[in-house]
């Protein structure tokens, strides 16, 4: 994944014993098989990579563990990239140009 992906939630269960200091740090929380687009991905040190959404804005925190202030990240195994099948500009130009000529056919046809 990578700043700019569409993902989707596929979890956003909170573990009972990190319930207190979930809603501590994140003002907003994500929404299970919600779709979000990855603005930034954080390492956090090495210890859980994270990432921080387009469609969410959290309050910057002090985090003891990576000693830094920062906006609280989701962790990365929360969510699943999307793969949207898109058509390059180029195939959809053939596929209007083959229309165009279908079309041109059909009115010869017409004509005779």
């Amino acid at each position: 994944m990578r700043p700019g992906d569409k993902v989707i939630c596929i979890n956003d269960k909170i573990d009972a014993d990190k319930s207190t200091e979930i809603r501590r740090d994140f003002e907003i929380w994500i929404t299970k098989d919600k779709e979000y687009t990855i603005r930034e991905i954080l390492d956090n040190s090495g210890i859980v990579t994270g990432v921080l959404l387009d469609e969410v804005h959290n309050f910057p925190k002090f985090f003891k563990l990576i000693n830094r202030y920062q906006e609280p990240a989701f962790a990365i195994w929360r969510f699943r990239k999307l793969n949207y099948a898109t058509a390059p500009a180029e195939a959809i130009s053939e596929v209007e140009e083959l229309v165009e000529v279908d079309k041109e056919q059909d009115q010869l046809v017409k004509t005779k």
